[in-house]
């Protein structure tokens, strides 16, 4: 073997290298975001799901035809250990009549002399319920940012969606949690 064919195989074989070692990085930032988007599409590990107006009234359409089955809502809000607000639904729990929009309010109060900026994390339970629990409008899809003392009541429009009377998974389901915690948002961490 040649010294050029020699030294031609040490180049490819660190080209081949170079190459699988970025396209591990790249996979290993691109997993996040790939993860959530499955989360979100299949409400697995209790993910809810976003909706428009418009998706709404064709759920309202198809729970009114239902029969107006109802399910019990509870909700749920807690605040990381960094994050000294009061944290908490106005109403623990609710009925709803599937497929119909209801609105929950969640009260929040900073609690410290500091600007702080939050967002909330949230899951469904049981996690099956995932993907039928629709969010119109939520508090939790943008930072919130309270001055300090500052009160604040923070609405979230949903609705259940009715083609969970079809899933036999959740034949039995008479309640959904819905769990909300707030963090510290990263540039509010510092």
């Amino acid at each position: 073997m040649t010294t050029a064919t020699l030294e031609s195989r040490k180049n490819r074989t660190a080209l081949l290298a170079l190459l699988g070692a970025l396209a591990m990085l790249g996979l290993g930032y691109a997993a996040v975001p790939l993860y959530q988007l499955f989360c979100q599409v299949t409400g697995f590990g209790g993910t809810t799901q976003r909706a428009t107006e418009s998706d709404a009234e064709i759920a309202a359409r198809l729970g009114a035809s239902a029969g107006g089955r109802t399910i019990s809502i509870r909700f749920d809000g807690t605040t990381a250990s960094d994050v000294p607000w009061s944290f908490r639904p106005e109403q623990v729990t609710d009925t709803v009549t599937i497929g119909q929009r209801d609105m929950a309010i969640y009260l929040a109060k900073n609690n410290s002399d500091e600007r702080i900026t939050g967002t909330a994390t949230f899951n469904v339970e049981p996690e099956q319920a995932g993907a039928y629990f629709n969010k119109i409008q939520c508090f939790c899809f943008t930072e919130q940012v309270l001055e300090p003392g500052q009160e604040v009541r923070m609405p979230v429009l949903y609705y259940v969606d009715p083609k969970a009377l079809d899933d036999p998974n959740m034949d039995g389901v008479e309640q959904i949690t819905l769990s909300y915690t707030f963090h510290r948002a990263l540039e509010s961490a510092e």
